[in-house]
């Protein structure tokens, strides 16, 4: 992965937006050697947070099984049945 400085970033920002938005390649910018942020085009950033949007919804799954939240199949079919007439 690419890194820059923020200072390059400062000078530089239209430059490196443009190589980001082509490249679709996240750019880490660091400040005094430090890891501060990273720079990412809009479309790879949607992308990750309809990932981590799922994941998080999986997560959620899993816990409530092993809470015994859970219901049998043929009840939530008679839910599902309601939201989808």
């Amino acid at each position: 992965m690419r890194s820059e400085l923020v200072t390059t970033l400062k000078r530089r920002a239209t430059e490196l937006l443009s190589e980001l938005e082509h490249a679709r390649e996240p750019i880490l910018i660091t400040q005094h050697g430090v890891p501060t942020a990273y720079l990412v085009d809009v479309k790879s950033y949607e992308k990750l947070q309809q990932r981590l949007t799922l994941l998080e919804g999986i997560a959620r799954g899993e816990r409530a099984v092993e809470q015994g939240r859970v219901i049998s199949h043929s009840r939530a079919k008679s839910h599902m049945a309601r939201w989808l007439k």
